[in-house]
């Protein structure tokens, strides 16, 4: 009996320690992560999860990637663009491992490294731009720096999903000399309108002429209007037009008398 006791004894470190060896051989990988495990240093073919995965301890070793999207901000890049302007433009990226193997294999930290190639990206694209494409095509521009960083992030297996411009910050000397082109624009469309305004105007005069000559009535009704509209403001002084042929009549008479 009591060799027995001493044999369980003996047992129990070993028990004890085969028990916390298979609880550190088990792991949760969550819904939005992959498990990528290298066994005696070689990568396995498949990642594991979601759920539980088992790993065999100590010849096997688990990096977590997680497969959500991940906003990267691209932090202000001085550009001159293409009419030698120099400028601070910021920006925003979307991505995500759509290949957690190529993720881990193919470079060494991905996050970093589509940083880094979005960068110098907004700056060699933004460098081909004038000011005005800039400021006018930011949604083609956005386009075309996506479909750059995303081809250079492929073969790591990170997906490039948008790209936004952040905000663009002009000098201030840019700023006023953008103020005043906009201030003269709009001059520019005021006197244009008030043109149009001036020329549909005199259409309009010309027409109600030629409409009121076609019967010397109209012309004394408007003559009567014109009168009743003055009366109306209760003015002390009222300006009667005489007809044309009433003054042709004195020339006629003033000829005959010489």
């Amino acid at each position: 009996m009591e060799a027995l006791i001493a044999g369980m004894g003996c047992m129990t470190p070993i028990v004890l320690f085969v028990a916390i060896w298979v609880i550190s051989c088990i792991r949760v990988v969550n819904e939005y992560e992959r498990a990528v495990i290298f066994r005696l240093g070689k990568v396995l073919p498949q990642p594991k999860g979601p759920g539980l995965i088992v790993i065999f301890r100590p010849i096997d070793k688990a990096v977590v990637i997680s497969l959500r999207t991940v906003v990267l901000d691209v932090p202000s890049q001085d550009v001159i663009t293409r009419d030698n302007v120099t400028l601070k433009v910021s920006a925003v990226v979307y991505s995500k491992v759509v290949n957690p193997l190529q993720a881990v294999v193919g470079v060494e930290n991905y996050q970093w490294a589509t940083s880094q190639i979005s960068q110098t990206t907004l700056r060699s694209v933004l460098g081909e731009v004038t000011l005005d494409e800039l400021l006018a095509d930011r949604e083609k521009l956005s386009g075309r720096l996506r479909e750059i960083i995303d081809s250079a992030t492929e073969p790591w297996g990170v997906e490039v999903t948008a790209v936004e411009l952040k905000s663009v910050d002009l000098p201030e000397q840019i700023q006023r000399a953008m103020g005043k082109q906009a201030e003269a624009e709009r001059e520019k469309r005021a006197k244009i309108i008030a043109a149009e305004g001036e020329l549909m105007a005199s259409q309009q005069l010309l027409d109600a002429a030629n409409k009121l000559s076609e019967n010397p009535t109209a012309i004394q009704m408007r003559y009567l209007q014109t009168l009743t509209e003055i009366a109306v403001e209760k003015n002390s002084t009222i300006v009667f037009p005489l007809p044309m042929e009433l003054m042709k009549a004195f020339e006629k008479f003033a000829g005959k008398k010489d």
